[in-house]
């Protein structure tokens, strides 16, 4: 008779999937942007990454990703909320849809003028990574019906 027992919960020194890595760095991009964490947002980004910008243009680095952010930070107060987050096995694609909340702060270009205005609207985003590093985010929401809450 032995008298060992199994443990229920053994210790697992188990490598994490490329699915699951992915899913924790898109996760730990959310996390940094609902903290106000730019610093944070870029270092999950490759030096060469392409931001596909809703009804814009593509934009490339991380420069150019920070300006984008910085420019974003003047004008609107925003946090991600009910994120799911859902990534391909391989780990190179990851989606996330939730819905943004925000605060029109200052008036931005040709957009309506901003006095405070609320909304909240849906957002589909979409991830390529490659060598545990967010290359591509593309971000889509309908721009008509950011437009109609903040009165435009």
């Amino acid at each position: 008779m032995s008298s060992r027992t199994t443990d229920p919960h053994p210790a697992t020194d188990a490598v994490p999937s490329p699915q699951a890595r992915t899913h924790e760095l898109i996760t730990r991009y959310y996390a940094a942007f609902n903290n106000s964490d730019p610093a944070g947002m870029l270092e999950l980004l490759s030096d060469d990454v392409q931001h596909d910008i809703n009804q814009g243009g593509t934009e490339l680095g991380k420069a150019a990703f920070a300006a984008f952010l910085a420019h974003m930070d003047a004008h609107y107060r925003e946090e991600a909320r009910d994120v799911t987050v859902m990534v391909s096995a391989d780990g190179v694609r990851a989606a996330a849809e939730f819905v943004i909340h925000g605060e029109y702060l200052k008036t931005d270009a040709d957009l309506p003028a901003a006095r405070g205005q609320n909304y909240a609207l849906p957002v589909g985003a979409f991830f390529e990574v490659h060598g545990g590093q967010i290359a591509r985010v593309s971000n889509y929401y309908n721009l008509q019906d950011w437009t109609r809450q903040v009165g435009g």
